[in-house]
């Protein structure tokens, strides 16, 4: 699972944050300012205007200074363009089997989004790398043990509902990773600029994220 360099690191850090913004002028700022607090796995969502410009934009400021992505990717013909502007994984609300396909093809990890067991297989089997538990701010951590418990070998990642107080419980659940959008970034301290904020916030998730899988580890 992990022969794919870019899923190596997703899984490593732990924590993709989702920039998600109704204009992407500052989002190469603040993609700067999660990178300075640790978080180095950054998605730009399909619902930003112009998004494939603003991918550029961060790609070209930031290299391989971070793992960029795309989220809100709906179908193969925004797969391409996501990958030809600079994003190196793939992530869906749905089990779309075009966008999966799309990314197997250019070895592209994809991370497909699914609820319920069913789809979370189907997604599995479809080639997805991790599937995306969406949205997880309906069902919580106690949703991840249970879908963990039967099928242990697919990495989840619990998207919507994360924050400082409820990222721990769903690592202890069986979460691979978390994505995190507005708890890491909000649309407040992106509107306003205060990259400060969104810096130290970065610095307290992956503080969170570390000090669960010690407990974890030393648990046994």
């Amino acid at each position: 699972m992990c022969g794919n360099p870019a899923l190596a690191r997703v899984l490593d850090t732990g924590i993709v944050a989702i920039l998600r913004a109704p204009d992407g002028g500052r989002l190469a700022d603040v993609a700067e300012a999660l990178r300075s607090g640790g978080v180095e796995v950054i998605e730009v969502t399909f619902t930003v205007p112009r998004a494939h410009r603003v991918l550029e934009q961060v790609a070209d400021r930031l290299g391989d200074r971070i793992l960029l992505g795309a989220g809100s990717v709906l179908d193969a013909e925004t797969a391409r363009i996501a990958m030809l502007s600079g994003a190196e994984f793939l992530v869906s609300p749905t089990v779309s089997l075009d966008v999966i396909q799309m990314g197997r093809r250019y070895a592209k990890p994809v991370m497909a989004g699914a609820m319920t067991p069913t789809e979370v297989l189907a997604a599995w089997e479809a080639g997805s790398a991790v599937v995306k538990v969406f949205p997880s701010e309906v069902t919580g951590p106690a949703h991840i043990k249970a879908i963990h418990g039967p099928l242990p070998q697919i990495p989840l990642m619990p998207t919507g509902g994360v924050n400082l107080d409820t990222a721990a419980a769903f690592l202890r659940a069986g979460a691979c990773a978390l994505g995190v959008g507005g708890a890491l970034a909000s649309a407040k301290a992106i509107a306003e600029g205060d990259l400060a904020q969104i810096e130290s916030t970065a610095r307290r998730f992956v503080e969170v994220v570390a000090q669960a899988r010690r407990d974890m580890l030393a648990k046994g």
